[in-house]
């Protein structure tokens, strides 16, 4: 059976996994129900979907280590997919409210993802008030990144309300008509490598991988003496706080969106980023829920900001993978005044992204991963006391559809990004955009951090905090 190589960039997904660890992303999709939908309309799209055809190949991949391959991690292609594993239907107790919803999302985020089929669930969720219903999905993170997820969705449901939705994991030969949110021939994951001719691929492959990482160490060496003769500069250097605990595999998940156009106003009055404005309200949320729980350090937050690297490198992930580099933000906790806050977080991203320019994707997902490498002592009995944190949390601000979105007729309402908390990271806040709204998801340790949806009405509380200092 032939065999793909999987590239070293989506490989490292795979090693920190463990039950208390599962590296799966996720989305919560709400939508309306059609004007016109019967009391079995969901379950009516769940029995077609488990009864659809052929299924796409990134929805077939599962990872494997054969012999033939020299014990590299590979995609093997399942042949027939069982649907019914895959796709499932659930219904929310009464009274079917947002809390009942996020409930059931947090206990299926926790639980791990079967690495013997293929890596990716879908849950349909019915009964929630309003007239509404819910979709689920995660899938590991070693299949795609955030952005490509996002393009994902935008070329799986329909702008128009009356056009018939094909599955998400249907074959697509192109991108949707109309669609700006992704396009592209198929993903190549890696060198192909047939049954019984592993070493004729092996060749070719660490060749390319040793030339990367050769120019790794130069790379960023020129980078980190670039940013050490700006005499204001000092490496961030995280303090310990509640954040920052071995974690268990019980997830809490809160989520709520804002108009974007009020994050933009924002924005723009500092001559800032979309991104700068999430980072500094992330901050001031920070700072209000630590402080009420008497747990704020007195040194500042440190956030790692995963950064998109697909524009800057031209790279094609229509069928997956991942192109991601990270930058550590110092997020100015300490700093009462907002707009002060803000300044200190747009210059600590501008000297990050200056350290990333000119590395290679695979290059910058190793910089990424030496600077979690810390977070592996953190899994270690008694060390997660000794060992400082590399950073506090993770931050990441993913683009999505501009357009409203349907499918079969049922219009997208909210769409809320969940992440993957670490060892050592007990918190991950994901905010991702869609038809004018920025909606944030929250995906935390259960047992570490109290009253999760807390940070919500904080969060809202940073931005409205920001409006009135900016002046917009």
């Amino acid at each position: 059976m032939p065999l793909s190589l999987i590239p070293l960039s989506d490989a490292i997904f795979f090693l920190p996994e463990s039950r208390e660890q599962p590296m799966h992303v996720g989305s919560l999709q709400v939508f309306e129900l059609p004007e016109d939908a019967g009391p079995g309309w969901v379950g009516e799209l769940h029995d077609r979907w488990v009864e659809s055809g052929e299924v796409r190949e990134l929805f077939r991949r599962r990872p494997d280590r054969p012999i033939r391959a020299l014990g590299a991690w590979s995609w093997v292609l399942d042949e027939e997919v069982d649907l019914d594993h895959h796709v499932r239907l659930s219904a929310l107790p009464r009274p079917g409210r947002v809390r009942e919803l996020l409930a059931l999302v947090s206990r299926l985020h926790g639980t791990p993802i079967d690495r013997r089929r293929p890596l990716w669930e879908l849950h349909l969720v019915e009964g929630l008030e309003g007239g509404r219903f819910a979709l689920y999905i995660k899938l590991h993170h070693a299949l795609l990144d955030g952005v490509a997820g996002m393009r994902l969705l935008g070329e799986a449901l329909s702008d128009a309300p009356d056009a018939p939705t094909p599955p998400l994991w249907a074959p697509r030969s192109s991108p949707v008509a109309g669609s700006s949110d992704g396009a592209g021939k198929d993903f190549e994951p890696g060198p192909t490598v047939a049954s019984g001719d592993a070493l004729a691929g092996w060749p070719t492959a660490l060749a390319s991988i040793a030339s990367e990482l050769v120019g790794l160490v130069p790379a960023i060496g020129r980078r980190w003496l670039a940013m050490m003769s700006e005499v204001d500069l000092q490496p961030p250097l995280a303090p310990r706080s509640i954040l920052n605990v071995p974690i268990t595999g019980s997830r809490r998940y809160a989520a709520e969106g804002w108009p974007l156009e009020r994050i933009r106003a924002v924005a723009r009055a500092v001559d800032g980023t979309v991104n700068d404005v999430v980072l500094a309200m992330c901050s001031s949320a920070l700072r209000s829920y630590l402080g009420e729980l008497n747990c704020l350090p007195d040194a500042p937050l440190v956030a790692m900001a995963p950064v998109s690297l697909e524009r800057r490198h031209g790279t094609d992930r229509s069928e997956g993978g991942n192109a991601v580099g990270a930058i550590l933000c110092d997020l100015a906790t300490e700093v009462p005044d907002p707009l002060e806050r803000l300044g200190r977080i747009q210059a600590s991203m501008r000297r990050g992204k200056e350290a990333l320019a000119g590395l290679t994707p695979l290059q910058a997902a190793v910089f990424g991963a030496a600077q979690l490498a810390p977070l592996a002592a953190c899994a270690l009995p008694g060390l997660a006391a000794v060992v400082p944190p590399p950073f506090n949390l993770i931050i990441s601000n993913v683009p999505g559809p501009r357009r409203t979105l349907y499918l079969d007729g049922a219009r997208l309402v909210g769409l809320y990004p969940l992440s993957v908390p670490l060892h050592g990271q007990a918190l991950n806040v994901t905010a991702a955009s869609y038809d004018g709204s920025l909606d944030f998801g929250l995906t935390g340790d259960r047992r570490a951090l109290p009253h999760l949806q807390r940070l919500l009405v904080h969060l809202g509380a940073g931005l409205s905090e920001l409006e009135a200092s900016a002046g917009s």
